[in-house]
């Protein structure tokens, strides 16, 4: 949990930078930049995290590395983060930096649970309802499950709508168990 608060902590001094700047998007594409390189190369990733690396070859690394990827205040942010020993928490800063962006913009991510494949225009139209109902841009993340059956299901932070076939099924088989058939 002090990880996360430290994180949303960084995350939050970046974003006002960027804010300023007027350059939010821009800012939170090369920390996801960052963030991804770090999570899909664990070589790299131990490379930062290393106590016995200097922290100025960490910094030599990343300069020659996103030097000319990253507007020159994230890499400074990236050295800030080195020098305060709080590399291993980039990944955790990029998440917390596109929630900032996210909320400004009036948006949020929604896992959406299919039985099948969707198409464009179905997933469209699934958009913009849960736009409608959420009452924000709704970003949808499409997952197919088939076990569920058919329908649709949806999580969008604590909000949760199964409106799946299995889970019907299932409320039918409680309910078909619970039922007092006994005749006279």
């Amino acid at each position: 949990m002090r990880g996360a608060i430290i994180a949303r902590n960084y995350a939050e001094a970046l974003f006002q930078l960027a804010r300023r700047e007027d350059r939010l998007e821009e800012y939170g594409a090369a920390l996801d930049l960052v963030a991804g390189v770090l999570e899909d190369s664990p070589r790299f990733r131990l490379f930062l995290e290393t106590p016995r690396i200097a922290t100025d070859r960490k910094k030599e690394v990343l300069r020659e590395g996103f030097g000319e990827h990253v507007p020159p205040f994230v890499l400074n942010f990236l050295f800030l983060t080195l020098d305060r020993r709080r590399q291993r928490l980039l990944p955790q800063m990029a998440r917390a930096f596109g929630d900032l962006l996210d909320e400004l913009m009036g948006r949020t991510h929604v896992e959406v649970q299919v039985a099948r494949p969707m198409d464009d225009d179905e997933l469209e139209a699934v958009r913009r309802r849960l736009s409608e109902v959420l009452g924000k841009k709704a970003i949808a993340h499409l997952k197919v499950r088939p076990e569920l059956l058919g329908g649709i299901a949806f999580r969008s932070g604590d909000t949760i709508f199964d409106g799946s076939v299995r889970r019907r099924l299932q409320g039918m088989r409680r309910r078909l168990l619970a039922a007092d058939i006994s005749t006279p």
